[in-house]
C-alpha cells in the first residue's frame, strides 16, 4: 500500500498526466512523475512501433547532450521485450540478468532496475523503467521494493488511460482540420470560383464592346474592377483561415487578436475585439472558444453582410465567455433549421458540447446576430 503521507504526491502526480492533452507531453509527465515519486536517478519510457523499434522514446535524468551522444533508439530486445511481453520486471543489478545485452559506451551506467509495461485492454501501449534507485543505505543494500513495484503498477494503468486519452484528443485534431480544410475547399470553389467565372466573361463583355459601345464597356470595366475587389476579399479570407492556430505557441488571446485584426484589415467592415480578466484555459476550450470564434466571424463577414463585428472574451468565474455581435442581415434560427441551412450552427453546438461548454444563439431577420459561448475552466 501506498503510505497515508505519500497520498498526496502520488494524487498530484496522477492529476499531472490527466492534464496533458498532447501524447509527447504526456509522455514527459508519466516519466517525471514516476521518477520523482519511486525516486530513481534515470527513468524511460519507450512506445514500440511494429517494426522492433520504439516509435518514441522519452527519459528523464540524462540531459540533451548525453542523450545525443547515447545515439539511435533502443530496439525492442533484452529487458525492453521482456518488460513488453512477459510483464514487470524488478532486477537487483540489471547487468547481471542473462537477458542483459549491453548499451552504447555513453549511456549512464544502471544497477537496480524497475519496468512496467503500460496496457489498455490487452494492448501494450509503452514500457516504463526505472533505474537506480536514490537511498543513504550501504553500497549493495539499495533497490526497488515490492512496494515500489505496486506502486508503478498502478502509476501505470493511469498512464495508460491518460495516453490513450490524448490519443483520441489527437486524432481528433486531425480530424477537425481535415474537416476544415474541406470546409474552406467548398467555400473556395462556390465563392471565389464563382466571381472569378463572372470576373471573366465581364472582361469579355468589356472587350467586345470597347469599338462600338465605348461607354457600355466602360461600365463593364467598373464591374471588372468590384468583381475584383470581391475575390481578393474571399481569397484573403480563406488564407486567414487555412492558417494554423497558434494557440500552443501565443495563447487564446493572442490568437484571437490577431485573428481579428486581419480580417480588419481584410474587409470593409469594422471588427474589433475586446477582452477582459481571461486566464489561461484547458487545451480543448481553447480549441472551442477559437474554432467558435472562426464561424462566427465567417457567417457575420460573409453571409450577414455586417458592417460593424465586435468581439468578447470576458472571465466568468474560472472559465471564459466569448460573445460574437454583429449588425448584419440576421435569421430566424427555427426557420434556418427548417431549410436545412445550419451557418454552421451544428458544429459551433458540437464544438461547444465537446469542450463542456453552452452555445446561446440570438437572432432575427434584420436585427443582427450574437453567438455566445460560456466554456468552464480547468
Amino acid at each position: 500500500m501506498v503510505p497515508r503521507s505519500g497520498l498526496a504526491a502520488v494524487s498530484e502526480a496522477l492529476l499531472a498526466m490527466n492534464r496533458r492533452l498532447e501524447v509527447r507531453e504526456v509522455l514527459q509527465t508519466i516519466v517525471a512523475s514516476a521518477r520523482d515519486l519511486l525516486e530513481a536517478e534515470y527513468a524511460a519510457l519507450g512506445v514500440p512501433d511494429d517494426h522492433g523499434g520504439f516509435a518514441q522514446f522519452v527519459v528523464a535524468g540524462v540531459s540533451d547532450a548525453e542523450w545525443k551522444a547515447i545515439g539511435p533508439l533502443p530496439r525492442q530486445h533484452g529487458i525492453l521485450a521482456a518488460m513488453l511481453h512477459d510483464g514487470p520486471q524488478r532486477l537487483a543489478d540489471v547487468r547481471d540478468d542473462p537477458r542483459f545485452e549491453g548499451w552504447p559506451s555513453a549511456h549512464p551506467e544502471l544497477a537496480d532496475f524497475l519496468g512496467m509495461p503500460i496496457a489498455d485492454d490487452g494492448e501494450v501501449l509503452g514500457a516504463l523503467f526505472l533505474a537506480n534507485k536514490h537511498c543513504t543505505k550501504p553500497a549493495g543494500a539499495c533497490g526497488f521494493t515490492e512496494a515500489d513495484e505496486e506502486l508503478l503498477g498502478l502509476l501505470a494503468q493511469h498512464a495508460a488511460i491518460a495516453l490513450s486519452n490524448a490519443r483520441l484528443y489527437e486524432r481528433s485534431r486531425e480530424l477537425t482540420i481535415v474537416g476544415e480544410r474541406s470546409r474552406i475547399a467548398h467555400e473556395l470553389h462556390d465563392a471565389v470560383s464563382q466571381k472569378l467565372f463572372s470576373l471573366r466573361l465581364t472582361a469579355q463583355a468589356a472587350a467586345a464592346l470597347v469599338d462600338r459601345d465605348p461607354a457600355r464597356a466602360r461600365d463593364e470595366m467598373h464591374e471588372v474592377a468590384r468583381l475584383a475587389a470581391e475575390a481578393a476579399d474571399e481569397l484573403r479570407a480563406a488564407v486567414v483561415e487555412l492558417r494554423p492556430a497558434a494557440l500552443d505557441d501565443d495563447g487564446l488571446v493572442a490568437t484571437l487578436r490577431t485573428q481579428v485584426q486581419v480580417l480588419d484589415r481584410a474587409h470593409t467592415a469594422r471588427v474589433t475585439f475586446a477582452v477582459s480578466g481571461v486566464r489561461a484555459l484547458p487545451a480543448a476550450q481553447e480549441e472551442a472558444v477559437l474554432r467558435v470564434a472562426q464561424e462566427a466571424l465567417h457567417n457575420a463577414l460573409r453571409h450577414a453582410c455586417a458592417r460593424s463585428v465586435r468581439v468578447t472574451l470576458e472571465r466568468r468565474g474560472p472559465g471564459a465567455v466569448l460573445r460574437v455581435s454583429d449588425d448584419g442581415s440576421g435569421f430566424e434560427p427555427k426557420s434556418v433549421r427548417r431549410a436545412g441551412r445550419h451557418l454552421g450552427l451544428v458544429s459551433m453546438r458540437d464544438r461547444a458540447g465537446g469542450a463542456g461548454g453552452r452555445l446561446t444563439v440570438v437572432s432575427a431577420p434584420g436585427e443582427g446576430t450574437v453567438i455566445e459561448l460560456e466554456v468552464p475552466g480547468g
